[in-house]
């Protein structure tokens, strides 16, 4: 059977939506979520149900096209081209136990409705602020959340998952009846089967606190250091972040920040205040302003500036081995200088605490690492491309020698693999599971070329 003639029988079967590249919205479905990437798949389906995903499979059989899911368009960074883009928001059920702690969701369920339906229950959900990430593609990528000091990575709140093989069965596996499989899902998603619904723990969080503390530029030294040495006594209740901003004169930006540079540290606990925490970070330099008390989940996501729709943008990240002292000299010379202008913010995040010793073994994990730092350098429109590229390529440069062994899939940029978050031995492992899950390849190779 020709690929024609497959895809017109699945067509012909097919209960969702089904768009070829001539057909009107096929554009607007291909895009992914950061629009500096421009993917061309040969079909974009929006599988309604299991049969639709079971049709798609045997099409990517007959047809050679394998099957490449974004849930919800983000995680974009591999070659679709000649692949069946799948999207999965026809797979949209929650079901939350806050007797037990879990939840239940699907597929294209994303952040801000779990975060929504959470609210006032004393439970959170292990996700960042930007409540329109999938769910599913950030736990099965590794996913590293507001609350990961108290809960650990999203992948290791990964209890159970419904999954459709690549032979077309449709089940749910947990670690009793497939640690392999489970293995694999924890931050690798993707290579060994397509996730229709995942079951993760939730966190608890009796009293949610927070606090944003705002420091002068020039003191970013003395603070970053300052953090950094309390890292080994911070409560795992306690989860911190340091930011560098050196905001655009930028029309759209607020008055109060346009144009300007200044340190920002934010601590959220999932507990209650920490007073002697914020006493101690208030004493490393004099603060400009800061915001303190009860928050919670959505009123972080509300604040936090995430941009609610598709638009184009870089980063760069590392997980470290450690925050040295060297590093953040580096790091903050390098952020001043004007030749790094793109570079809009650097963000430290605190790592030990749950993350240290995961509960559930996975692909990803962040054990070895102390610090995970990130490099914003959004791409306005107009403005050329070069400068920014470079400043990345230096900010690696910079971070290279404190780097790990390990990082989080979600964290690799394109055009990175799985190579770049795994030793040799869980690359090799993962390998020879992908073998035995998906022998024929109807899956994309994702981050894990062939």
């Amino acid at each position: 059977m020709s690929a024609s003639e497959a895809i017109a029988i699945l067509r012909r079967s097919f209960g969702g939506r089904l768009l070829l590249p001539d057909d009107a919205g096929f554009d607007a479905a291909r895009a992914p979520w950061n629009l500096s990437i421009d993917q061309h798949p040969a079909a974009v389906a929006h599988p309604r149900d299991v049969d639709d995903l079971g049709a798609l499979i045997v099409a990517a059989r007959e047809t050679g096209m394998p099957l490449a899911v974004q849930p919800g368009g983000h995680g974009a960074g591999s070659d679709v081209t000649g692949a069946f883009l799948v999207r999965m928001g026809g797979f949209d059920a929650l079901e939350i136990d806050t007797d037990a702690g879990t939840a239940v969701i699907g597929a294209g369920v994303r952040w801000g409705r779990v975060i929504d339906a959470l609210e006032g229950s004393g439970w959170v959900a292990p996700a960042w602020s930007s409540p329109v990430v999938s769910a599913a593609g950030y736990t099965l990528g590794g996913g590293h959340s507001l609350f990961s000091r108290t809960s650990g990575l999203g992948s290791d709140n990964l209890r159970a998952a419904w999954v459709m093989r690549t032979d077309g069965r449709h089940e749910r596996v947990d670690d009793a009846s497939d640690p392999d499989l489970m293995w694999a899902l924890r931050g690798a998603g993707g290579v060994a089967g397509v996730v229709t619904a995942l079951e993760i723990d939730l966190v608890p969080a009796p009293a949610v606190w927070g606090a944003s503390a705002v420091f002068d530029i020039a003191d970013a030294e003395a603070v970053i250091r300052g953090v950094r040495d309390l890292a080994p006594s911070v409560p795992s209740t306690l989860n911190v972040t340091v930011t560098s901003n050196r905001m655009p004169d930028a029309p759209q930006l607020p008055e109060a920040i346009r144009g300007k540079s200044f340190l920002t540290v934010q601590m959220i606990s999932t507990d209650g205040p920490v007073d002697d925490v914020l006493e101690l970070v208030r004493s490393m330099a004099p603060v400009l302003r800061e915001v303190v008390g009860q928050t919670s989940p959505a009123a972080i996501a509300a604040q936090s500036g995430e941009p609610t729709d598709p638009t184009p943008s870089r980063g760069a990240s590392a997980a470290l081995a450690v925050l040295d002292d060297a590093t953040i000299d580096a790091l903050v010379a390098f952020h001043r200088h004007d030749d790094q202008w793109p570079v809009i913010g650097i963000e430290f995040r605190m790592l030990g605490g749950e993350l240290a010793s995961p509960k559930r073994e996975g692909f990803a994990g962040l054990e070895s690492a102390g610090w995970l730092v990130y490099a914003l350098a959004p791409l306005f429109p107009g403005a050329p491309i070069q400068p920014g590229d470079a400043s990345l390529a230096l900010f690696r440069e910079l971070v290279a020698p404190a780097s790990a062994e390990r990082t989080v899939p979600t964290f690799l940029t394109p055009g990175q693999t799985l190579a770049d978050a795994a030793t040799d031995e869980t690359l090799a492992r993962l390998r020879a599971l992908r073998e035995r899950f998906d022998p024929e390849g109807i899956l994309h190779h994702g981050r894990l070329p062939r």
